[in-house]
């Protein structure tokens, strides 16, 4: 007999743990508390000068290969802006947004840099670098260009891999 109590009482709790949801909280509050808990915490970078890989969709817009798919970033007060040395001088804007906003009146276009690639055989090559605005790591996000015909394309791109830069001095840096 106290066997069958001691039944009776323990489907009676987990009855009403069920019904109570084992928990405070809407279902879809307990949903959206789990899927954050699933994101990984992302850890912002100290300010300073990084080395960065630079990836994009298209084989047509990418990183000069002197510089093996990577570029030059920088953080200062939490904003991150990352130097690429494109393969030419045929894009002549970037956009960081999308092609449809970068043609409209007031649109803030990136303005290129004349950069000196040097590729493994030793001969250098003047091409077109940009500072592109990176609004976080490891994420996609949209970057518009226009080439010397005047089209403006969109393109997907991102920043990852973020390691220290060699800061390491001359030896004229380190005279002065």
């Amino acid at each position: 007999m106290k066997r069958k109590i001691a039944e009776v009482l323990c489907i009676a709790v987990l009855g009403c743990a069920l019904l109570a949801g084992c928990g405070s909280g809407s279902p879809e509050q307990t949903a959206t508390a789990a899927a954050a808990s699933e994101e990984p915490e992302r850890a912002s970078l100290e300010d300073g000068v990084y080395t960065a890989d630079f990836d994009t969709d298209s084989s047509m817009f990418h990183v000069s290969e002197a510089c093996d798919g990577k570029g030059t970033l920088t953080v200062e007060n939490g904003q991150m802006t990352i130097h690429i040395s494109l393969s030419s001088q045929n894009i002549v804007n970037l956009y960081p947004g999308l092609a449809e906003d970068a043609q409209k009146e007031g649109a803030a276009l990136l303005e290129p840099t004349l950069d000196s690639v040097t590729y493994s055989d030793g001969i250098t090559e003047e091409v077109y670098g940009f500072d592109v605005p990176v609004p976080a790591l490891d994420e996609e996000f949209d970057l518009a260009l226009v080439g010397t015909k005047g089209t403006w394309y969109d393109h997907k791109v991102s920043v990852s891999n973020p390691e220290p830069a060699d800061t390491g001095q001359t030896g004229e840096q380190a005279e002065e």
